[in-house]
């Protein structure tokens, strides 16, 4: 195991584990996930159950409110903050447990993912582990959209993409953590839209903790089931990268950027080939290149998958990288010169 400076006492066999819960509009799913939580193969007694709401203009407020008066374990907890960082702050200032479970509302958890949770933890010593970012699909669009997600030209070779997958790396998707963290590291970033996760496990590693992918974490979410709710995600995604790199100075890894400098290279070469039209060969063999390295890759995915699904990805993996550069884009130019305070840390108990 990794040595480090962020040394946590050893975790009980069974500790209290609080599971957090951050929703905002999310009636058709929340009920799913939160029985998710009631029923884990782990001891009743040591879990309580945070559903924290950002206001909800539906009934999901309502749905949760029925599952609380039916088992006192779950609570419904206001989010002034609305967004899932704030939300998850909301709950870790009320939790219990030794352990903090975050699950997400659009995604279905395997029975012992609690329990999987605790033995990764005990067994590696790391500071929060998680599992892979399993998709699943319910449309066409999405299922194209799984598929990319599986391509190293969609999401960059991450490792917390690949289910086969098991050590120390990066960031994980979700995720459990030691309650000690959030003392020594400080919470999530409330003010992060994106890339909370990612933000929050780069504190942990510099501050010598560890962030462990597991296998036997299972769990599967829905992504966007449309070209444009893919591209605000995305660009979303991309401004949250430019916040972490304005707050931490750096990534962990370069590999998040890859598609901001592309996207830089092109308006570069646009610009240039503007001011100076002989050089517009250098503008159509960029495009050229990189359209083909799009083209085979597409085919070799829908080749693997379903040839059907040829047409869509070979939009999805374009609209994935522009809407991520001009994000990380938009992060850089509003971000540069903001203040960006480091986040509270919880307090001790």
């Amino acid at each position: 195991m990794p040595s480090g400076r962020l040394i946590l006492p050893p975790l009980e066999e069974r500790p209290a584990c609080s599971v957090v819960i951050p929703c905002l509009d999310e009636e058709p799913y929340i009920e799913a996930v939160v029985r998710a939580a009631m029923t884990q193969l782990y001891p009743p007694s040591l879990i309580e159950i945070l559903v924290c709401d950002g206001g909800s203009t539906d009934r999901t407020r309502d749905v949760v409110a029925d599952l609380a008066a039916a088992d006192p374990r779950v609570q419904l907890v206001d989010n002034p903050g609305r967004f899932p960082s704030a939300g998850m702050n909301e709950g870790i200032r009320r939790a219990r447990g030794d352990v903090i479970v975050r699950m997400d509302a659009h995604a279905e958890y395997a029975p012992d993912y609690v329990a999987a949770a605790v033995d990764a933890l005990r067994r590696t010593g790391a500071t929060t582990a998680g599992g892979a970012a399993r998709s699943r699909a319910r449309g066409p669009f999405q299922r194209a959209l799984c598929a990319a997600l599986g391509s190293p030209l969609g999401v960059g070779g991450s490792a917390y993409r690949d289910p086969s997958r098991e050590g120390f790396v990066e960031s994980v998707w979700s995720g459990a953590f030691r309650r000690e963290v959030f003392e020594r590291v400080g919470l999530f970033d409330a003010e992060a839209r994106a890339n909370e996760d990612a933000e929050l496990n780069q504190r942990i590693i510099e501050a010598g903790g560890t962030v462990y992918l597991s296998r036997d974490m299972v769990a599967f979410y829905y992504p966007r089931a449309s070209l444009g709710a893919l591209s605000r995600q995305y660009f979303a995604y991309g401004k949250g990268r430019a916040r972490t790199l304005l707050r931490r100075r750096r990534l962990l890894s370069p590999r998040p950027l890859v598609p901001f400098a592309a996207l830089t290279i092109f308006a570069i070469l646009a610009a240039i080939t503007a001011a100076h039209p002989p050089a517009w060969p250098l503008l159509a063999a960029a495009a050229l290149v990189y359209a083909a390295a799009i083209a085979a890759e597409a085919v070799r995915v829908a080749r693997r998958t379903d040839l059907a699904l040829l047409p869509r990805l070979l939009v999805i993996f374009p609209a994935m990288h522009a809407a991520h550069g001009a994000g990380v884009w938009a992060g850089l130019v509003r971000g540069i010169g903001a203040a960006l305070p480091e986040p509270e840390r919880l307090s001790a108990r």
